[in-house]
């Protein structure tokens, strides 16, 4: 074989043995992207470990058949909180537990990846988040803000001198970002999302009806019962078990779609504040774009019941829900792969380098 010809392999066997993925670590899910696969990995963002030892013992779906039933020794977390690391140890096993269940084989470690971030990540959790990659054997990783990978992901084009609207909704966070030629030209980040519409439910029973419920019963009312908009059948009810606040005996009451949706209620309210800040800043021009083009709505929150509506009603926009909404994310940090100029110009760093021996064999 000449020396061209090798040298023109190095690169085949280079993605042959290490994959490039991509990376959204939310507060609710892990969601990661192989490039040539797609997504691998989709699961909850949870630990489980023994409280004695301090050893962890489940990771992700096994975690979440837990949570709630744990027994007396074993205590589920979840390591991440409103999009930031608020357990770095927890955080570190379980991007490396996701990340081997994400590889191909043949791969030992990750040659590169792109991980979105939330917009307001400081020096100390951006270099937790390095620390756990390098935990997880990645070689070079490169940060994206999550509201501009959701652009693209969303479909928005680089290309595009237009200004974009892109509301991404995630479980602790809500990114509104404006998005033209490339680049974020406005953004505006805050910590509420759709799991804030659980524990308000969950506080909500507890307070006014004398029920203690758990996670999961407060999902089944959130996808049952509650909505964006004024349910249809206000009188539909879920009968919802837990213990009772008083006499520390397991009851059940009976809740209707009538009283769960003031509650939900108030948390997108909550969003759609955001929005509608975002939008009073706006330079005319730009608004002038949004005018003719509307929303995109992307992340989980975006399928809550009656979202799309809602914003459609309170901004007067146009307002489209992307295609499977909750990988928007990961589809726009793989399509950054093909583009490492556009990647270097949007990356809130420079790669970086946490495997550069091993990578080097490679």
């Amino acid at each position: 074989m000449s020396k061209t010809a090798a040298f023109m392999g190095l690169p085949a066997l280079r993605n042959l043995v290490s994959d490039s993925i991509a990376i959204d670590m939310g507060s609710a899910a892990t969601i990661i992207y192989v490039r040539g696969r797609g997504v691998v990995v989709d699961e909850p963002s949870l630990v489980a470990v023994n409280t004695i030892t301090g050893k962890v013992i489940a990771i992700g779906h096994e975690a979440r058949q837990m949570y709630g039933r744990e027994s007396r020794d074993v205590t589920v977390v979840a390591p991440l909180l409103n999009g930031v690391v608020a357990d770095f140890e927890r955080t570190r096993e379980m991007l490396a537990h996701f990340v081997r269940k994400a590889r191909s084989g043949v791969s030992y470690f990750s040659r590169r990846a792109l991980m979105s971030v939330y917009p307001g990540v400081t020096q100390v959790e951006r270099r937790a988040l390095l620390g756990a990659a390098e935990h997880a054997r990645i070689g070079r990783v490169w940060m994206v803000e999550e509201g501009l990978a959701a652009a693209f992901g969303a479909g928005v084009s680089v290309d595009d001198h237009h200004a974009s609207a892109v509301v991404d909704i995630g479980s602790g966070t809500t990114n509104v970002v404006i998005v033209a030629n490339g680049a974020i030209i406005h953004a505006r980040s805050e910590r509420v999302g759709s799991s804030d519409i659980n524990a308000a439910i969950i506080d909500h029973v507890r307070r006014h009806r004398g029920l203690a419920i758990g996670a999961h019963s407060a999902e089944r009312l959130k996808l049952e019962l509650a909505s964006a908009v004024v349910p249809a059948d206000l009188a539909q009810e879920v009968t919802i078990r837990g213990r009772d606040v008083l006499t520390g005996t397991p009851g059940a009451i009976e809740i209707t779609a009538g009283e769960v949706y003031p509650v939900a209620h108030y948390v997108v309210c909550k969003i759609v504040e955001g929005l509608r800040t975002t939008l009073a800043e706006l330079p005319p021009e730009v608004a002038g774009d949004i005018y003719d083009r509307g929303i995109i709505l992307t992340g989980g929150g975006a399928l809550f019941g009656g979202m799309e509506e809602f914003l459609r009603d309170q901004t007067k926009l146009p307002v489209q829900i992307a295609a499977e909404p909750r990988y928007a994310i990961v589809r726009g940090l793989e399509q950054m792969f093909d583009e490492p100029l556009w990647l270097r110009r949007v990356t809130r760093s420079e790669p970086q380098p946490l495997l550069d021996a091993e990578s080097e064999s490679f």
